[in-house]
C-alpha cells in the first residue's frame, strides 16, 4: 500500500501521471476514428464512390445540330459619298441558323430584313468599309440587325458571299 500511496503523491507533486484506459479511449482513440471516418467518407465522395460519375455516364450526348443556311436576295445600295461621285454597294449575303424548321418563317420576314439592312447600308461611307476591321463591324451590325428583325428566331452568323464597292 506504500507504494500506491508513494505513486499518487508522486502523481500529484509534479511526476508525469499515466492516462487511464478509459481516458485514453475518450481523448486519443474516439477523435482518431471520427477523423478517420470523415476523411474515408470525403475521399470517397469526391472518387465518386456513392454514385454521381454513374448518373453523368448514363446521360447520351445530344446530336449534331443541323446548320442552315438561307441566302438573302442580292442587295445593291448608293453608298454616302461626298461629292459628286456616287459610290454603290453590291451584296450577297447568307444568314446560318440551326433550326431548319424555322426556314418558312425566316421567309415570312425577310422583307423586314432588307428594309433594316439597306436602311443601315445606306448611311455607310465608302471609308466605313475599308480593312478588315470595316468588314468584321459590317457583319456584326448587320448581325444585331437581323437579329432584332427575324425574332425569337435566332441567326448565329451573317455570311457574305459576295461584296463589290464601287
Amino acid at each position: 500500500m506504500a507504494d500506491d500511496s508513494e505513486d499518487q503523491e508522486g502523481g500529484a507533486a509534479g511526476g508525469k501521471k499515466k492516462l487511464s484506459g478509459k481516458r485514453m479511449v475518450v481523448f486519443i482513440i474516439i477523435p482518431l476514428l471520427l477523423l478517420l471516418l470523415v476523411g474515408g467518407g470525403a475521399a470517397a465522395y469526391f472518387l465518386g464512390v456513392f454514385g454521381g460519375k454513374a448518373e453523368e455516364a448514363e446521360v447520351k450526348p445530344e446530336p449534331p445540330k443541323v446548320t442552315v443556311f438561307h441566302d438573302l436576295p442580292d442587295i445593291l445600295v448608293n453608298l454616302n459619298a461626298s461629292g459628286r461621285q456616287a459610290s454603290y454597294l453590291k451584296l450577297k449575303v447568307a444568314l446560318e441558323h440551326q433550326e431548319p424548321l424555322s426556314t418558312p418563317k425566316l421567309n415570312e420576314l425577310m422583307p423586314r430584313v432588307i428594309d433594316n439592312f439597306q436602311v443601315y447600308l445606306r448611311e455607310l461611307r465608302p471609308d466605313d468599309l475599308v480593312g478588315s476591321a470595316g468588314l468584321y463591324r459590317l457583319k456584326e451590325e448587320l448581325l444585331i440587325r437581323v437579329n432584332q428583325a427575324v425574332a425569337p428566331i435566332k441567326i448565329n452568323d451573317v455570311l457574305f458571299k459576295e461584296m463589290l464597292i464601287q
